[in-house]
């Protein structure tokens, strides 16, 4: 790999471990204020937000500057929502900045990594991209669970630092929230040292509210109107929207059936994020480009394992479980993320590939988070939920499937797919 890709990925890694601490330190700061369950998954929601509000605006800004200079600014902006936090800031409102922060990140990081590779090298770069987040998210949930610990919370350090910070912020979690702060700078320091890669767009014609959301609706049609390109753009959208929504799910009916605490529950989901690395390093190894919808039926597996983590009643069993559905959902996303980038980048440019494909998949977050909240607030019953959502990740994949088939009857492969040794 390109020299400062692995710095590029050890950076994003500790910022993407301090998004995962910092959504199950806010869960806690929320059951420490008798917030209503339903507020949890809003958290990922204001987070998500930027994601999709800001996203005729992101492309341009991340192919606007250097691609490190802007990842390094943006670790600004989280650590700044961090210390609202600590400040007293109503929790959705400091998460709607720190989103902020990781949605302008999202197009600078990804478009670096497409700038860097070439195409023969771009699952396998997605292969490290994929591994690096599941790890933070896995490494992330661990942290989280261990700053929302009795253990922490009640530490001399932490009683000292809630006396010297006294203010409407009474809380058990500022030390928790400093060590976060801590990993930000960390991740910022990382992402300063990433050499840039060269690549300069043309600006755009005017600089204009109207103009970069007609350009972007543009983007977006061509994206989606491409065969590759709308196919692997759906799918990552269902995948990424199921996992938001999943990570909140998981939580929920370790709680209630499992009878685990929040901080046993965070540890719970290492499985489904150990699943997740071990999937994407098989495909990122296994899987060339040209051969990326072949792991289609990974998506109707995905689905109908998930009814069955439902029904699992012990510890070990929905352990190894998730585990099984990380694992499919690594094998699926890497190889079609992979495709998508490479098919974004030709049509478009690197930024602006990566903002509709960040556009597309956290409006599905958004809907998803949106649906899962409304249901939890009828209080619709965690288990027959999860089915609900499993057999409709199931159909909704299996119908992508028919159509590429009877488009591949009519038309034939499509041209990246003739490429089979593309890596």
């Amino acid at each position: 790999m390109p020299r400062g890709f692995y710095l590029l990925i050890a950076g994003q890694a500790i910022s993407s471990l301090a998004d995962n601490a910092l959504l199950i330190v806010a869960i806690a700061l929320l059951q420490e204020r008798a917030s209503p369950l339903w507020w949890a998954p809003l958290l990922k929601f204001a987070f998500t937000l930027s994601y999709v509000v800001l996203a005729p605006m992101i492309g341009p800004l991340a192919d606007a500057m250097p691609k490190a200079r802007l990842m390094t600014a943006m670790n600004g902006v989280k650590l700044s929502g961090v210390a609202l936090l600590m400040a007293g800031i109503h929790p959705l409102a400091a998460f709607a900045v720190v989103g902020f922060g990781a949605a302008a990140y999202a197009p600078a990081k990804y478009g670096l990594v497409t700038e860097m590779v070439g195409p023969h090298r771009l699952v396998a770069a997605n292969g490290w991209i994929e591994v690096s987040v599941v790890c933070a998210a896995l490494l992330g949930t661990v942290l989280g669970g261990l700053l929302v610990a009795d253990v922490l919370r009640g530490s001399p350090a932490s009683l000292a630092m809630r006396d010297w910070l006294a203010s409407e912020a009474d809380s058990s979690l500022q030390l928790s929230m400093a060590v976060l702060l801590a990993a930000y700078g960390v991740a910022a320091l990382m992402n300063a040292g990433v050499p840039d890669s060269g690549a300069r767009y043309a600006p755009p014609a005017r600089l204009h509210l109207l103009v970069l959301i007609r350009e972007f609706r543009g983007a977006n049609r061509t994206l989606w109107s491409d065969r590759d390109g709308g196919l692997s753009l759906a799918v990552t959208s269902i995948f990424w929207g199921v996992g938001a929504t999943l990570q909140f799910a998981v939580l929920k009916w370790a709680t209630e059936l499992l009878g685990l605490t929040l901080e046993r529950a965070a540890y719970l989901q290492v499985a489904v994020a150990a699943g997740v690395i071990a999937g994407a390093g098989l495909a990122g190894r296994h899987v060339a480009l040209g051969r990326a919808k072949r792991v289609l039926p990974a998506g109707v597996l995905l689905g109908l394992s998930m009814p069955l983590v439902a029904c699992a009643d012990a510890l070990w069993p929905a352990v190894l479980l998730l585990a099984f559905v990380g694992a499919v959902g690594g094998i699926l996303v890497v190889p079609l993320n992979a495709l998508l980038q490479h098919r974004g980048y030709k049509l478009l440019s690197a930024g602006r590939s990566i903002a509709v494909q960040g556009f597309n998949e956290n409006l599905n977050v958004l809907v998803m988070l949106a649906g899962y909240a409304a249901l939890i607030a009828m209080d619709v019953p965690i288990v027959p939920l999860m089915w609900i959502l499993g057999v409709l990740v199931a159909g909704a994949i299996a119908l992508v499937i028919w159509r590429e088939n009877d488009v591949e009857r009519r038309l034939g492969p499509s041209a990246d797919s003739q490429f089979t040794t593309l890596r």
